[in-house]
């Protein structure tokens, strides 16, 4: 291949996130309703028998599927199916944004639940749902704790292909981890940030 080659191809290349192949593609929702006259974020408490995260708190979401048509779609059946309710009761549905994190792209919306007492939460998924009010996020700071991570090389890692050798300074790498509490709930890990970020946004407006 000649450079010339090289330079017709890259003319029709689309830039992208580079690896988005690999990727696991996600839709998160942040159901936004009304209480009593004041705007609350609804959150799902995990099942206490999922074998991932039981009992934590968490938005409505899941991976995409192939019958999705996009992640919005994604976002919004997943909603349907954990809260127990039709796409017909999710209004205003907006697009965030998305993110990767630790090799999952998500992708974020908001939506409109007006009416909660339709809400039948899917008992395989969902131990019940809870709102907190809008106001708590604009007035509370959360706390922050730092996970460390360190390189740990398996042990045939070729230490004589790389400059210091088995002396090589590695880089721990530092996960922000925030806390919300609210009354009896503690909204932390993933969940907060994308609060944080949802935050950010509105008040940003």
């Amino acid at each position: 291949m000649s450079p010339e080659d090289i330079i017709q191809r890259l003319l029709y290349h689309t830039p992208t996130i580079l690896g988005q192949e690999d990727y696991r593609e996600y839709g998160i929702l942040i159901p936004i309703t009304n209480v009593d006259g004041e705007a609350h974020l609804l959150f799902e408490v995990r099942a206490l028998n999922m074998r991932s995260q039981p009992g934590d708190v968490c938005f409505p979401g899941g991976r995409l599927e192939k019958i999705d048509a996009n992640a919005q779609a994604c976002a919004v059946r997943e909603t349907c199916e954990e809260l127990g309710i039709s796409a017909s009761h999710i209004k205003h549905v907006q697009a965030l944004g998305y993110f990767i994190s630790e090799g999952r792209m998500i992708h974020l919306f908001t939506g409109f639940v007006q009416d909660l007492s339709v809400i039948r939460p899917n008992q395989a998924e969902v131990d019940h749902v809870f709102t907190v009010p809008l106001t708590f996020f604009q007035e509370t700071i959360p706390d922050l704790y730092q996970v460390a991570f360190e390189p740990i090389p398996e042990k045939n890692f070729p230490f004589d292909l790389i400059q210091g050798g088995e002396n090589y300074n590695w880089h721990k790498r530092h996960l922000d981890e925030l806390f919300y509490q609210y009354e009896d709930r503690v909204i932390w890990g993933l969940t907060a940030y994308i609060v944080t970020r949802f935050m950010k946004i509105i008040s940003s407006n």
